[in-house]
């Protein structure tokens, strides 16, 4: 990738993080497949870890479609999700500690679902994680009226990431930092990610009421109901 030179200096590393889990509520899910990585300016990956836990729960037949892992191969060959999750929250938090941006695609998933993980089995959660970069908010904020869909295998094509694997964790990973720095190559983003982490704030805040008044006007929710917007972790 070629960089102006006034590019955002939180391109030099960044952190990638994905979760696979057993179904999309936050609360009550459970995470089955973990990434965790590092890459360069040019999309490389420098390190990387990945984990299959035992969520402790059945896998639903749907879960295990997307992501191709069944209960009973979670349970022969995952560990305990209590370690699991302690040793995803560890990896997080010295990223964290090194000034590393985590680049997460719907970011707000899976740190969220990650936090109720963590409470679930006694394990001190990220509180505020930070700087988090979210590929799936600032694209729906720089080109906001690109049609299509905003899927991560969708969004990765129209930068021309590679995505051969989607919904395993180590593939979304990667593909969501290099989507990430496509967006930085071709859209003037703030240059430091703590600013950048500011921004994605108001701009998830401001999608939710969107789509919120969307789905009412088409009768999907009522007025009662709206979306719940804070990021990275939801309230």
């Amino acid at each position: 990738m070629t960089f102006p030179p006034d590019a955002p200096a939180w391109l030099t590393r960044v952190g990638v993080f994905d979760l696979e889990t057993t179904g999309v509520d936050v609360a009550q899910d459970r995470i089955v497949t973990a990434h965790v990585g590092v890459l360069d300016r040019h999309g490389r990956e420098l390190a990387a870890r990945d984990w299959l836990a035992d969520p402790g729960v059945p896998i639903p037949d749907g879960a295990a479609a997307v992501h191709g892992i069944s209960t009973e191969h979670a349970r022969a060959h995952g560990r305990p999700a209590c370690e699991v999750v302690a040793e995803i929250v560890h990896a997080l938090r010295v990223l964290f500690a090194q000034g590393l941006p985590i680049v997460a695609y719907n970011a707000s998933y899976d740190f969220s679902l990650l936090a109720h993980e963590a409470r679930r089995h006694g394990i001190a959660e990220l509180a505020t994680p930070s700087p988090v970069i979210d590929p799936l908010v600032i694209d729906k904020a720089v080109d906001r009226y690109r049609p299509g869909k905003r899927t991560l295998t969708v969004v990765a094509d129209h930068y021309a990431v590679p995505l051969d694997d989607a919904h395993q964790a180590s593939a979304d990973a990667v593909a969501a930092g290099r989507v990430a720095l496509a967006l930085a190559r071709e859209f003037a983003l703030p240059r430091s990610a703590a600013e950048l982490h500011t921004r994605q704030i108001g701009w998830a805040r401001d999608q939710a009421a969107s789509l919120t008044e969307y789905f009412i006007g088409i009768g999907r929710i009522t007025p009662e109901q709206p979306l719940d917007g804070t990021w990275p972790v939801r309230g």
